[in-house]
């Protein structure tokens, strides 16, 4: 098998712009991932703790620290914005479009970056957080939209899952940052690496500024002569190629058949064939941070601090490298492989490794337990960055029609964010000793590994396998494939353009299967009649 990935013959044009666009618009996963890390460093910090303390004094070391409900709500009320960001990004990506939308995202999330910079005190710090995760929210349920939209069907996987390194990527800056401000003995320990996102913002705007706005969108919009220059300057092919005009004509024609089943509102969203996809898309998102990742990222320095390793700061950078090298791999994976079985190799490596923390680190106490226990969080990131990461976004990107795309990924998204902001103000009960915690240490490990186990269940059950196909064709795969083990013998057939007239003569019950064969008969009927005409 050749390192690289294979253009299919039948693909017209450059991919180059759509990949380099796709790839940039990623950037915008590293303000989540940037502001995931910092949070977790901060938290550590000995002056942040002291000048932020409300009077209560840790009992292990006697300095002025934020008790745990503190932290829990100060990390939790990103993610309360995220989960409401995202709920909120479906109105704005539909009214304005998948470009200017993302500005007006980004210009949300500097406003809570401001708060806290601002901030010496809690109260203006977690409201500032809870409007940066309200932007993140809000972008987050948008770039993947904007990505899976542009991209071509042979590199989308890889396109999608690059959000996710982007996340990774923020991470591993904001571990570097956190890890050079720690020792300040001012302001600048926190300020510094909050402030830093605001590069990340203007770098993001820019872009966007310059960039086009996605054929999909256009279309959806009627817009059909924009949709034409947006795609061919995607493809780098002259606008009255035939093959772009054939592809915009079949993304037309199956968002008219889409419309024909149904209008796409909130009510319509959970019913029937979209509804079963959307449960998939929530599914793959809760599972995907019921995996218990956020645990390490958000609370990783305070855990190995509490399991007596030396460097914490030091063990969360090398976490964080780990968490971006291996992501990459993944990236490749998911074209080569598929998405289902990589989630399923994902499940399986991250239950294993999360239970052996668990045990290890229940049963012993020692420093040869703290290397193990190192070293299989080390492997469980391995399994979660090349699988779990990317693909989770990547499916969710994939699985539902024009008519209804934003509203489903926002509320797939939000999903996400809900269990991020359940897990993040939970495991501070959870993990930590006290009055009133459940003092569970290592043990919460065995949740997070049972959890794994059901995501491998979930892989088989539910998830289709959608490598390879168009955003038009994974309509098609839902229409005729009931169950997702069946999903990898899928081939399409159907040439939406084809079956428009038959469409519109039929009743709303009429299956795309039949519709197909009735479009196929009439072809015949065509070709009979053009044969005896010559005759």
């Amino acid at each position: 098998m050749r390192l690289q990935f294979n253009k299919p013959e039948d693909a017209t044009g450059s991919a180059a712009p759509a990949i380099i666009i796709g790839l940039f618009v990623a950037f915008g996963g590293v303000l989540f991932g940037y502001d995931t890390g910092t949070i977790s460093g901060i938290l550590a910090m000995k002056y942040w703790r002291s000048l932020f303390s409300t009077g209560y004094v840790n009992p292990v070391d006697h300095l002025p620290d934020v008790t745990s409900s503190q932290s829990s709500m100060i990390v939790s009320l990103l993610s309360a914005g995220t989960f409401f960001g995202a709920l909120a990004a479906a109105p704005a990506a539909d009214y304005f479009g998948r470009r200017i939308a993302m500005i007006i995202y980004t210009a949300v999330f500097c406003f809570g970056v401001v708060l806290q910079v601002a901030s010496t005190g809690i109260p203006l710090f977690v409201a500032g957080r809870f409007f940066a995760g309200f932007g993140v929210g809000l972008l987050s349920a948008t770039i993947p939209l904007y990505q899976s939209e542009t991209a071509p069907k042979w590199i989308r996987g890889a396109i999608v899952g690059s959000y996710q390194l982007a996340i990774t990527i923020g991470l591993l800056l904001a571990a570097i940052v956190n890890n050079a401000t720690k020792n300040r003995d001012d302001t600048g320990s926190y300020r510094i690496p909050v402030a830093i996102q605001f590069a990340w913002a203007i770098i993001l705007v820019v872009g966007m500024l310059i960039l086009p706005e996605t054929p999909r969108f256009l279309i959806k919009m009627d817009k059909m002569e924009e949709a034409a220059k947006a795609l061919s300057r995607l493809r780098r092919i002259p606008i009255d190629d035939p093959t772009l005009t054939a592809e915009l004509t079949e993304i037309r024609a199956n968002h008219e058949y889409e419309l024909s089943l149904g209008k796409p509102s909130y009510f319509e969203i959970f019913r029937g064939s979209l509804g079963k996809r959307l449960a998939t898309g929530c599914g793959v998102q809760a599972l995907q941070q019921l995996s218990g990742v956020n645990f390490i990222f958000y609370y990783g320095t305070s855990f190995f601090q509490n399991s007596g390793i030396q460097n914490s700061f030091v063990i969360t950078l090398i976490t964080s490298i780990i968490n971006v090298i291996s992501t990459l791999p993944g990236l490749y994976m998911v074209e080569k492989w598929g998405r289902r079985p990589l989630l399923l190799f994902g499940a399986v490596g991250m239950c294993t490794s999360q239970l052996i923390v668990a045990i290890v680190g229940t049963a012993a106490s020692s420093m040869v337990a703290n290397k193990v226990l190192i070293a299989f969080v080390c492997t469980y990131i391995f399994f979660f960055a090349s699988s779990w990461g990317p693909v989770s976004w990547v499916v969710t990107g994939e699985l539902y029609p024009l008519k209804a795309r934003a509203k489903c990924l926002s509320i797939t998204t939000a999903t996400n964010w809900l269990l991020n902001w359940a897990i993040a103000y939970a495991t501070p009960y959870m993990v930590n000793g006290g009055a009133g915690n459940a003092d569970l240490g290592s043990k919460v490990f065995f949740i997070w590994g049972g959890f794994c186990g059901v995501c491998c269940i979930f892989v088989f059950f539910c998830i289709y396998e959608t490598k390879g196909l168009t955003l038009e064709q994974v309509d098609e795969l839902y229409g005729k494939v009931s169950v997702a083990w069946k999903s990898t013998d899928f081939v399409p057939s159907v040439n939406y353009a084809d079956i428009q007239d038959v469409a519109e003569g039929s009743k709303a019950s009429t299956s795309l299967a039949e519709l197909e064969a009735g479009a196929q008969e009439k072809r015949s009927s065509l070709a009979t009649h053009v044969e005896s005409a010559d005759v």
